[in-house]
């Protein structure tokens, strides 16, 4: 029997990673091309399943404990899906040069780098998709085991001690997670995520134990967010990361975290968010403004793009905290946003990294302007839009966050609720500054002398930035195709309360 779409778009590059490795010996680097023509076809595949509206898949699984594994792509899985598979399929193509660069001529650790590559895109993927608990922890759990490894073998510094890190950070969250699942399994009888919602209401459920379950699959999830207190991992492990890997771990995976609480605890426990959202709200404010000063006292740039990376995923938490439709559908949006322009700064790192033979330093770097032109506007539309500058992405899904958060606020008539929607407004503050103070002490003033050879990076690197500027723009001025998906499900979601 012929694999329907979404089994292909999880499954395809899990096998095609086999064959990559095996084809390293003879083609080298180039099985990157092999790896990104997998993505782009499970890209395809996604934006025709994407385009049918709600697509659900079904088989049988473990027959003696009535579980099936299922993939469900709605409105509010779609966006997260495409938005990882553009990244991957983007990030594939500047891994090329990349990571010809660290690897040299080994050419076996090319099929290494581009199969463990693969796996990390089906982990993320099948983790947007998956229809029972089970399901979505393999997935999760999926995400991190290659990942760890590519930061094991191809970090810099202390790479080893790091991953390790990285490890143990992701997988305790994990297991809280996990602990999560198995109680509300335990209550309700079944994994699946549809059927868990109504279950809980019948059973009428006690207040206590619903708090208890809910956090810990919420601090669970973000542990993924690295929101304040919890973020510790993320980092060193984008200091020390190979550059295509943190523009996939930021953009991208951990971001997975906001739509993972949307889908789950959410949706399971609303009497529980309605109750200490204020809590939530806080801790969002404070991981946005947190993220934010430590990004201005940055040397290393992959460091302050980590730290602009937590800041940002305060803003999710923020407008999930609202509980208003305008705020979520915005800050679902927000991940798509921060997504093309993180995605595409780190890029611009590792373009700059890569031209410069290593410095990453922003004090040594000066004047790059004159020398890379394209790889200056294309960190310069990367920060405008994390800025939430019009008309790029980053406004629209700023801009429906806030009148979320505002809208409760006036509603509830708390004075916390308003403090906390003005103080998260004004923080976009700190945004510009540190964006805009590192363009001009990377890309503006006098070139130093050691400088002068740097010159534009070949199209293999340049295509992907623009891909993304393209994306940044576009969305920005249409968010639309977006949009239309994401409003109607989170209407939906909240109309279940």
């Amino acid at each position: 029997m012929s694999l329907s779409p979404l089994a292909q778009i999880v499954f395809v590059p899990v096998v095609m990673s086999a064959i990559v490795y095996l084809a390293s010996r003879r083609w080298a680097e180039r099985v990157g091309w092999l790896a990104c023509a997998t993505l782009l076809y499970t890209l395809a595949l996604a934006i025709v399943a994407a385009s049918q509206g709600t697509l659900v898949e079904e088989y049988r699984w473990a027959s003696s404990i009535n579980l099936n594994f299922g993939l469900r792509i709605d409105g509010l899985s779609a966006p997260f899906v495409l938005t990882i598979l553009v990244l991957s399929a983007a990030i594939s193509v500047f891994s090329i040069p990349y990571m010809k660069h660290v690897i040299g001529k080994a050419h076996r650790q090319y099929g290494v780098y581009f199969a463990l590559y693969l796996l990390y895109a089906a982990g993320m993927v099948g983790t947007c998709l998956a229809t029972n608990l089970i399901e979505f922890y393999l997935f999760y759990e999926l995400m991190l085991i290659p990942s760890y490894f590519m930061i094991a073998q191809w970090g810099y510094g202390e790479r080893e001690r790091v991953s390790f890190m990285y490890f143990i950070w992701t997988h305790a969250g994990a297991l809280l997670l996990l602990a999560g699942i198995l109680t509300t399994s335990a209550i309700t009888g079944t994994f699946d995520i549809s059927a868990i919602p109504s279950l809980l209401g019948r059973l009428a459920v006690p207040l206590q134990t619903q708090t208890w379950v809910c956090a810990a699959m919420l601090i669970g999830f973000m542990v993924k967010l690295a929101a304040f207190g919890l973020h510790i991992w993320l980092p060193y492990a984008h200091a020390e990361a190979p550059t295509p890997i943190s523009a996939l771990l930021s953009p991208a995976m951990i971001g997975i975290g906001s739509y993972a609480i949307v889908r789950i605890p959410l949706t399971f426990f609303p009497q529980v968010f309605q109750q200490y959202r204020g809590i939530l709200s806080l801790w969002a404010l404070v991981t946005i403004i947190y993220g934010s000063m430590m990004a201005l006292a940055q040397d290393d740039i992959k460091r302050l793009l980590a730290y602009s990376s937590i800041s940002q995923m305060g803003y999710i938490v923020l407008g999930i905290s609202s509980l208003a439709a305008m705020g979520l559908t915005g800050s679902m949006f927000h991940y798509i946003s921060h997504g093309t322009c993180k995605g595409l700064l780190f890029l611009v790192a590792g373009t700059v990294i890569l031209q410069t033979h290593g410095l990453r330093s922003i004090s040594k770097l000066r004047g790059l302007a004159t020398r890379m032109p394209l790889t200056a506007i294309a960190a310069l539309i990367g920060f405008l839009g994390i800025m939430g500058t019009p008309p790029l992405n980053g406004f629209q899904s700023e801009w429906m966050l806030f009148s979320g958060v505002f809208s409760q606020a006036m509603s509830s008539g708390s004075t916390l609720d308003l403090l906390v929607a003005i103080v998260g407004i004004l923080a976009t503050v700190l945004t510009a500054v540190y964006g805009l103070w590192t363009v001009r002490r990377v890309f503006f003033g006098p070139c130093p002398k050691h400088l002068e050879g740097v010159v534009e990076p070949p199209l293999t690197v340049l295509i992907p930035l623009f891909v993304l500027v393209s994306l940044t723009v576009v969305l920005g001025v249409y968010p639309r195709p977006a949009l239309d998906r994401l409003a109607p499900a989170i209407t939906n979601l909240l109309g279940g309360w």
